[in-house]
């Protein structure tokens, strides 16, 4: 009887541990196929922001360089062409380094997250009308780039959403470096968010959309926590995440995989039972 018991809960451990790993593999299939979209999508947006400035820029700077050329051959003069043709190609550089900057900020890696977040809240204050703030507390330490790089995909993701949905006019970020963690809020005063949405925001779900996905994505393998609250009066988020040395960082990483791995060949080795 003993042996039937522990028999029958053997084979429940088995069933539970396949069907865990197969909800697993379906979510991490899911977030692929997503993450591949996303991919495709910022691909075709870098594509029509290339076309729609540089090209157009470098266009102008062509149509400039024709009629230069026209004048020095009939003798005429050139300050206005030249003076145009130096306004352009400073235009072409300014939009060269906007994109730039955009898929993937240098300042986050030659000084860090406050400055470039300083920068980059500052830009989008100028490229959305909507006046946006920033506060934070000073600090010589620079944190690891996994978790630095992970809050600058948080505040861009945040500020988009802020800039698409929210409606709202004005948009604050503060960054608070603690003893234990970080804390980056994002807090607009536009129309809030739908009670439903929020819900589903708030558990994770499919509908949640692929960016808040890929950032709860970025802070759970930190150990972080992503919160949102919303009401008519606006819409916050909040993005915690705990300080931990770049040495831990790895090793967190390292036994994460280890554990999963070892998981996978429990199972595989269960069902051959």
């Amino acid at each position: 009887m003993w042996i039937l018991a522990s028999h029958l809960q053997r084979r429940l451990s088995r069933t539970q541990l396949e069907t865990l790993l197969l909800q697993r593999t379906e979510a991490l299939q899911k977030l692929t196929q997503r993450l591949l979209r996303v991919q495709d999508n910022e691909r075709r947006r870098v594509a029509r922001d290339l076309h729609d400035t540089v090209g157009q820029t470098m266009a102008a700077l062509k149509m400039a360089l024709a009629d230069l050329e026209i004048r020095l051959q009939d003798n005429q003069s050139t300050t206005g062409v030249l003076c145009d043709l130096g306004a352009l190609a400073d235009q072409a550089l300014q939009e060269i380094r906007t994109t730039s900057y955009l898929l993937h900020p240098l300042l986050l890696d030659e000084i860090g997250f406050t400055a470039a977040a300083q920068w980059y809240v500052e830009g989008f204050g100028q490229r959305s009308g909507i006046k946006a703030s920033f506060d934070y507390e000073k600090c010589d330490e620079r944190l690891p780039i996994a978790i630095e790089m992970a809050l600058f995909r948080v505040l861009q993701e945040s500020l988009t959403n802020v800039h698409r949905y929210s409606g709202s006019a004005e948009v604050g970020v503060c960054f608070k470096h603690q003893q234990e963690n970080v804390v980056l809020e994002v807090a607009d005063r536009g129309c809030g968010i739908p009670a439903e949405l929020l819900i589903r925001l708030g558990e994770g779900s499919s509908g949640s959309g692929v960016g808040l996905a890929g950032i709860r994505e970025r802070l759970e393998e930190l150990n972080g926590t992503l919160e949102i609250n919303s009401s008519a009066l606006g819409t916050s988020l909040r993005a915690v995440v705990p300080l931990v040395s770049n040495d831990r960082l790895a090793a967190c990483r390292t036994y994460n995989s280890i554990a999963l791995l070892t998981a996978a060949e429990s199972t595989a080795r269960s069902a051959r039972l």
